[in-house]
């Protein structure tokens, strides 16, 4: 059975009442460091889930009631595990009071599958720790007897509360342990020593019936008997002696400890999953905005000095270069009026609306002398006062895909970009518009050619992941400049745009091309942006919007590198797709597991970022060609009934919401439909076939546009 073990490491936080965090690593045995409060659990693949969750419970119990010390007893160890157990298990059932049936089951298995390796064993036979580790862990399944004597270091480790009482018990149990086998070496003695006497008297016996020899008269048998006797009874000393040397020798090193907690840790072991390659735990690095954003001045004057060089250096006939260009950004400015005021409209109402929705009444205590005349059948005779609660402060933070791709998109999405721009300026609610690009920081030189050397956004660590010193925001817009600055930078951005996306006579600023899609970079910016952004304008409600046309880049983590012995080792980068990786948030306690496709790692970033800040709502709106419709609702919607709705509101709207991804809410719209323009125009000489033709599509272009409108004023009321 599959492990979640996000859920896993849940469970333990849960129990230790605390916001540990959980590592599982490829480790034999569970850890924990008080200091850093990280618990390491190994990877229990092969356990039940009962056996799971009885193994973490008791993980976590150690780490509650097991102080952060070094066990030095004068007992063994193992006899002391027996002990601590019991008391660790007895406290955590006390605590919750559920635990006590998931210690039943769990146990009940390792029983079962002979964890203790008793099954060809005698349990009476064997000593007092094992009898109490066994009585303690399986005594429900596993009939063991007690004397008397033994009851009563059983009662002992049963009353234990404290380590100190733990330790106490493990000396007792060591004790009795050790009288027990004091006397089965004494036994073993006593027994030897009769063997041999019984030989010894065997062998006299034999020499007294042997006939005795003459020589001259003399009688020599009574003078070689005793020799021989004495030299008897010295080899039966030394035979003695050698025994009882190695009754000691082989008893001594019997262990006194348990052998079934042992063969119990032994056995867990076999629960370990072996051919996994293990987990790694990264976590989001704290970047320096001041690196990190390229100011709104420092991006406009970098292309207000392009552009007048290259006016200074132009021809005559191309003087006229933005006229053009400049022409169709007042054009898209007017006609996009309309839209702007009906999202003002949506946005006051709804702000309204939310207001009164939260409004209070009471009486004031004055009399009304309007209803004094009904005093016969009316009670409420005075004046009533609503309280109407100030709407929340509100902010948007913008995000722009300046990538590669976008060109075939850059203009449709520029062009909803900015009918949010003015409906947030005429709003006056506060705003920043960034885009994120590898290229604005690459080619800088100072003021003597020479090329600037990137400065890293935070300090690199182990286990963080990498964000590149080339990747930056660029802030182009943001509601501290005034209308006219405003004004004179929305036409630099259009200009930009156009350079990009058609032919043009004039150049397009180097440090302003389409690059790659550093997404993921920005969302871990967000993290720095959206409290300060909070901060800087006092506000209780802030919307990101994202738009963007695909994928992220996928990322790399730092990790410590040491390539050779004698060199000191330093922080690198490395891929992280050969192995299970998750995403620790110290601020939430929460934990992700990446996914292998490096596309989806977008959508984990964005739910950390949500967790981080649940007051912010995250907006994506995507452009999508007709190709590309299908693949992208099944990517969060898969092949089913959600997807046929997806799919049907596609082909119905030319547009479409989705809730499944990481974002809030996440629109995709037709990159053909909202190009187009929404004004009634036809030709004089038209017909009414033509006529008939442009009209829907102006009200088809006008309703789509009102209801992506309609829908963002939902998000961020």
């Amino acid at each position: 059975m599959s492990i979640n073990l996000e859920i896993k490491g849940q469970l333990a936080k849960l129990l230790a009442t605390e916001d540990l965090i959980v590592e599982h690593q490829k480790v034999e045995t569970a850890m924990f460091n008080v200091q850093s409060r990280v618990l390491t659990l190994p990877i229990w693949k092969k356990a039940s889930n009962e056996v799971y969750d009885m193994l973490i419970a008791h993980e976590v119990g150690h780490a509650l009631f097991t102080p952060n010390e070094d066990w030095e007893s004068d007992v063994p160890k193992s006899i002391l595990n027996v002990t601590e157990d019991a008391r660790i298990e007895k406290l955590m059932k006390r605590k919750y009071p559920g635990l006590p049936k998931t210690f039943y089951r769990g146990y009940n298995y390792l029983s079962d599958e002979d964890f203790f390796c008793i099954e060809d064993e005698d349990v009476d036979e064997m000593n007092l720790a094992d009898k109490i580790n066994l009585y303690f862990k399986i005594g429900s399944f596993t009939k063991i007897n007690f004397t008397d004597e033994e009851n009563e270091i059983v009662k002992i480790v049963s009353n234990a509360e404290t380590f100190q009482d733990a330790q106490d018990a493990a000396r007792a149990i060591y004790k009795y342990c050790k009288s027990q086998k004091d006397e089965r070496v004494k036994e073993q003695k006593m027994s030897s020593k009769k063997s041999k006497e019984d030989e010894e008297f065997e062998s006299n016996s034999q020499s007294s019936s042997h006939s005795s020899s003459d020589f001259g008269g003399f009688d020599q048998s009574d003078n070689v008997d005793g020799e021989e006797e004495e030299e008897t009874q010295e080899q039966g000393s030394n035979y003695s002696d050698d025994i009882d040397e190695n009754l000691d020798g082989i008893v001594g090193d019997m262990d006194l400890g348990s052998k079934t907690d042992s063969n119990l840790r032994e056995k867990l072991k076999n629960l370990i999953d072996k051919q996994s390659t293990g987990t790694s735990y990264v976590e989001i690095p704290k970047v320096n905005l001041d690196t990190f954003i390229n100011s709104n001045s420092e991006v406009h004057g970098h292309i207000e000095e392009v552009f007048t060089n290259f006016l200074n250096d132009c021809e005559d006939r191309e003087k006229d270069a933005f006229e053009y260009v400049d022409s169709q950004y007042c054009e898209f400015r007017n006609s996009s009026k309309k839209e702007v005021s009906f999202l003002m409209k949506e946005f006051e109402c709804k702000k309204s609306a939310s207001a009164y929705s939260r409004a209070t009444t009471s009486r004031t205590g004055i009399l009304n002398t309007s209803k004094l005349h009904t005093y016969k059948y009316n009670e409420d005779l005075f004046k009533k006062v609503t309280i109407i609660p100030e709407g929340k402060n509100h902010g948007l933070i913008f995000i722009l895909d300046w990538s590669g791709s976008m060109g075939e998109y850059l203009k449709d999405t520029i062009e909803q970009l900015y009918k949010l721009v003015w409906f947030c300026s005429k709003s006056n609610i506060p705003f920043n518009v960034y885009a994120f690009t590898g290229e604005f920081n690459v080619l800088t030189y100072d003021d003597d050619g020479v090329a600037n050397i990137l400065q890293e956004h935070y300090i690199p660590k182990d286990g963080q992941l990498s964000v590149s010193k080339r990747v930056s925001l660029m802030e182009f817009f943001n509601s501290d400049c005034s209308t006219k600055d405003l004004e004179k930078q929305m036409l630099n951005i259009w200009r930009c745009v156009y350079a990009i996306t058609r032919w043009v006579k004039y150049i397009l600023p180097h440090r302003m091309c389409l690059s790659g899609t550093p997404l993921n970079e920005s969302v871990i910016a967000l993290h720095q942006i959206i409290p300060a952004f909070k901060k800087k304008y006092n506000l209780e409600k802030v919307n990101c919007v994202i738009l963007t046309d695909g994928e992220a880049n996928a990322l790399l983590k730092h990790s410590t590198v040491q390539r050779d012995p004698l060199d000191e080792p330093y922080v690198g980068v490395r891929r992280m797709w050969y192995r299970t990786h998750y995403l620790r948030n110290r601020k939430t306690g929460n934990v992700h597991e990446l996914p292998e496709d490096w596309s989806k790692l977008t959508d984990v970033l964005l739910k950390d970022l949500g967790e981080t800040f649940p007051n912010v709502n995250t907006i994506g709106i995507r452009i999508i060609c007709s190709r590309d419709a299908n693949t992208f609702i099944h990517r969060y919607c898969g092949y089913g009934d959600e997807f046929d709705k997806v799919s049907k509101e596609w082909r119905k709207e030319r547009c479409f919401q989705i809730t499944s991804s990481g974002y809030d809410k996440y629109f995709g719209l037709s990159s053909a439909d909202i190009s187009q323009d929404s004004s009634f125009s036809v030709k004089s000489d038209a017909t009414k076939t033509q006529i008939k033709s442009a009209f829907i599509k102006s009200l088809r272009t006008k309703k789509l546009n009102k209801k992506i409108l309609g829908s963002f004023v939902d998000l961020i009321v």
